[in-house]
């Protein structure tokens, strides 16, 4: 039995690898993904971090300003999406090579997941270095270390997509 689509998908004298018409798509995932995931990693940062801000603030209202520190780094981890997400976005034509805009897709993704896993970090290690902070104000120093190494997590992907575009010869 033969079935009939009603859309024709390609006609035969051109292949569908060889269409331009949807290739730019996964360039403008990347884009959307390096900024999608970076900002739900800097929100939970926040938002984990905050419940212990809050927490602590109680009793410790002196602490408020010194314990800010896991929230901002945080916020800064939406901002290395949003760089490489401008940076994709610079780059994208509406007729592109196919792997060009796969390498997009994947530094996307790289920055995206590392924000995430930045965020993560950021978020647990700010709510319980602040509540320990609280208790032992001497903890304020370690705190800050492991926040700029979870940091440095999300910076990573920034550095990775710069060596990645310079060794594509900036996406050609």
């Amino acid at each position: 039995m033969r079935y009939a689509f009603p859309l024709k998908l390609y006609s035969s004298t051109s292949s569908i690898i060889a269409s331009h018409d949807f290739q730019s798509f996964f360039g403008a995932m990347g884009c959307s993904t390096a900024v999608v995931l970076s900002v739900m990693g800097a929100a939970y940062g926040i938002a984990k971090s905050s419940i212990g801000i809050s927490a602590v603030s109680v009793l410790r209202p002196d602490m408020i300003t010194r314990n800010i520190m896991p929230p901002i780094l945080a916020g800064i981890l939406s901002i290395y999406g949003l760089v490489v997400g401008v940076m994709i976005t610079n780059d994208l034509h509406e007729k592109s090579a196919l792997h060009t805009n796969f390498m997009q897709l994947a530094a996307g993704l790289s920055c995206g997941l590392c924000c995430l896993s930045a965020g993560f970090c950021i978020g647990i290690v700010g709510d319980a270095g602040v509540r320990g902070t609280a208790q032992q104000p001497r903890l304020f120093v370690g705190m800050m270390l492991m926040l700029i190494f979870a940091e440095v997590l999300g910076k990573f992907s920034i550095f990775m997509f710069k060596m990645g575009e310079h060794s594509r010869g900036v996406w050609k």
